[in-house]
C-alpha cells in the first residue's frame, strides 16, 4: 500500500503552493463545518503518516493555520502518534524479521543497548529534528521495543517541534519555502532537549566505563 501511494504520487496533491493558493477556501470550510473539518484533517494526517508520505511538515503548518496553535498542536500530535503507531506495528510484523536477519551481528550489538535505554533513545530521536520522521517511526520496530513506550515517547517527543511548526503555520501566507521554517537557534534548542533526554544513558555509560577501568584488588602485582 505504501509503494502504491508513492507510485500514484499522492504526496504531490498536498504541497505548500497548493495550500497557500486555497487557504481562504479552506478557512471557510473550517468555519462552516468545524467538526467535519477536524475529523477530515485528523484522518488525512493519520493516513499520510501511516503511508510514510513526505507531507507531514505541510500538514502541520496547515493544522496551525486552520485550527490555531493550541488546538492545531493537539490534533497534530494525536494524529501523528496514531499514524506512527500503525506503521510501527506494520513494520514490526512485516519487515522486522527480514531486516534483523540482514543486519546480523550489528543488530545484536545495538539491540542490547537500545532495549536497556529505549526511552532515552526514542525521546532523543523524536526531539532532535535531524532524523526523518518516517524513519524514526520504523527503526524502533526492528528492536524489542514495546508499543506503550513507543507511543508515549512519540506523543511527548513530537510536542515541542509540532508546536513550533503549528505556530509558524499561522502565518502560512508569508512562508515561501519549507527549508526556511526553523532557525539555527531553534535547532540548537531541540538538540539540547535531545541531549537532556539522553542524559541518563550518558551517565550510565560513563559509570560503566569507570567501573571497567577500576583495577582488580585481587590482582597480584
Amino acid at each position: 500500500m505504501i509503494v502504491c501511494a508513492w507510485y500514484l504520487g499522492l504526496q504531490d496533491y498536498v504541497n505548500l503552493h497548493t495550500i497557500k493558493s486555497q487557504r481562504s477556501e479552506l478557512l471557510n470550510i473550517v468555519t462552516e463545518r468545524p467538526y467535519i473539518s477536524i475529523l477530515a484533517f485528523v484522518g488525512v494526517y493519520i493516513i499520510s503518516v501511516a503511508l510514510s508520505l513526505p507531507i507531514a511538515t505541510v500538514l502541520t503548518l496547515l493544522g496551525g493555520f486552520l485550527f490555531d496553535r493550541w488546538l492545531g498542536t493537539f490534533l497534530i500530535v494525536i494524529s501523528a502518534t496514531m499514524g506512527a503507531s500503525i506503521i510501527f506495528l506494520a513494520a514490526k510484523s512485516a519487515i522486522g524479521t527480514t531486516l534483523r536477519q540482514k543486519a546480523g551481528p550489528l543488530y545484536k550489538k545495538i539491540e542490547s543497548n537500545m532495549n536497556q535505554n529505549a526511552i532515552g533513545y526514542l525521546l532523543f530521536m523524536r526531539l532532535v529534528p535531524i532524523f526523518p520522521f518516517f524513519l524514526v517511526n520504523i527503526v524502533p520496530a526492528l528492536f524489542n521495543i514495546r508499543l506503550i513506550p513507543y507511543v508515549v515517547t512519540t506523543f511527548l517527543g513530537i510536542i515541542p517541534g509540532t508546536f513550533v511548526y503549528a505556530n509558524v503555520g499561522r502565518e502560512l501566507g508569508t512562508i515561501e519555502s519549507l527549508s526556511d521554517l526553523i532557525s539555527t537557534e531553534t535547532l540548537i534548542a531541540f538538540a539540547l532537549l535531545g541531549l537532556f533526554a539522553l542524559l541518563p544513558v550518558i551517565i550510565k555509560q560513563v559509570n560503566l566505563l569507570k567501573s571497567n577501568q577500576k583495577p582488580d584488588n585481587h590482582t597480584i602485582l
